[in-house]
């Protein structure tokens, strides 16, 4: 499903990304391991085209990614990007739609996801009145409530408790055995080696 070739990228003359390679097929989950400034964020935003390589490619089903593209794919960013005073289920219903899903489509996936994850009381709430967890655990309805085939999940364990961490990784396994294709970021050494079928270290 997804090729990542030979990429590149310095800033300032560093480099930080030097020839870094792996696919991901469907079904399949990747972790990309390495300390804090390896450039694991760098490598997932180049993957979602928010950055370009210096050299190398990345491949989405066999052809460079295009814009259209990115509807088959869930980013959950590092830095959270919620409105902090939006309403959160109104909010995950918005962003879901901006991936292409009508409204009714998008509000019973969103409700799905509140209704599974244990947060649907706080279908009203503003953003900022929610826990760093919640607040996490809504950023991950964001990514996959538009059902991607591709899920990139950027340190997806941070802010979470091990009750919490444990309901991601269960997650996580479900969206495998739907057959997306799961690449994500971590310290969670763990976390790697029980829910990964492969690695990168950067």
């Amino acid at each position: 499903m997804l090729q990542v070739e030979n990429i590149t990228k310095s800033f300032d003359g560093r480099r930080v990304l030097d020839g870094v390679s792996f696919s991901v097929a469907a079904g399949e989950a990747l972790a990309l391991l390495g300390a804090n400034g390896a450039g694991k964020t760098t490598l997932l935003r180049i993957v979602t085209t928010l950055l370009p390589p210096d050299s190398g490619q990345v491949l989405f089903d066999g052809h460079p990614v295009v814009p259209a593209d990115l509807a088959r794919i869930g980013y959950l960013p590092e830095e959270r990007g919620l409105y902090r005073h939006a309403a959160a289920g109104p909010q995950a219903v918005y962003l879901a739609r901006l991936k292409g899903m009508g409204r009714r489509e998008a509000t019973e996936a969103v409700r799905s996801w509140f209704d599974r994850l244990g947060i649907a009381d706080w279908w009203n709430r503003p953003v900022r009145s929610l826990s760093k967890g919640m607040q996490q655990k809504l950023q991950f309805i964001v990514t996959v409530a538009h059902d991607p085939a591709l899920v990139i999940l950027d340190e997806p364990f941070s802010g979470f408790d091990e009750e919490n961490s444990a309901m991601l990784r269960r997650e996580i396994l479900a969206l495998k055995g739907r057959g997306k294709a799961v690449i994500f970021s971590t310290h969670n050494l763990q976390a790697a080696s029980e829910l990964c079928d492969k690695n990168v270290r950067i």
